[in-house]
């Protein structure tokens, strides 16, 4: 298992044609068209795992990294994709699909719990620890600590493995096609939180 660090973009041809990629994203805030996208980590599951960091100022050009994320062919894994996707088409402009959404699926089928985070559902579902210890950590920083880039890295190091899990419930559940339903959506959803109604529910009455 090896962290590879690149700057600006993916080295050409790192992924096999087709195969799906958990991805995820580090940024300097919450607000999207404020706080800028400082890495994206993604993984195919293989035990290596990828984090490109982008500078202050950056283009965003990432032309490898912008046509793994583009594939249509290439199922995106993410956990809380809405806020992944938003990030992704605002900085890349990119969408980032076709998407899977490890934690959309878990509110599906772990209706027992309230607890949907990735540290919780890594836990119950295989049985490791990971820590969020640098969640909150300065991402924009001119270095990286190790510690950073372990944490970026444990945020796609499992998603492969929680999909095959928590699939093998949405389908004992007979949720797969609600699951699917939502994960389609996804895009659409990130466009309306860019373009201003990230709180409002358009499908309420009031």
């Amino acid at each position: 298992m090896t962290v590879h660090f690149h700057e600006e973009d993916l080295p050409a041809d790192v992924f096999a044609p087709g195969a799906s990629v958990a991805v995820d994203t580090e940024t300097m805030g919450l607000i999207t068209p404020r706080d800028r996208l400082c890495v994206v980590q993604i993984s195919d599951g293989s035990g290596d795992e990828h984090l490109v960091r982008f500078a202050p100022g950056s283009d965003y050009a990432a032309p490898n990294l912008r046509t793994v994320l583009a594939d249509p062919d290439r199922l995106k894994l993410y956990h809380f994709a809405r806020f992944d996707l938003a990030a992704i088409r605002y900085y890349l402009n990119t969408v980032a699909a076709p998407v899977y959404c490890t934690k959309i699926a878990s509110r599906l089928i772990r209706t027992y719990t309230d607890r949907h985070g990735l540290k919780e559902l890594v836990r119950e579902l295989l049985g490791q620890e990971v820590s969020k210890v640098q969640q909150s950590s300065d991402w924009g920083a001119p270095d990286l600590s190790d510690a950073q880039k372990d944490y970026a890295a444990s945020d796609v190091r499992f998603l492969h493995q929680m999909k095959e899990k928590l699939d093998e419930r949405l389908i004992r559940e007979g949720r797969m096609h609600l699951a699917q339903a939502c994960f389609d959506f996804l895009p659409a959803r990130a466009e309306l939180d860019l373009a201003g109604w990230p709180e409002i529910d358009i499908f309420a009455h009031a």
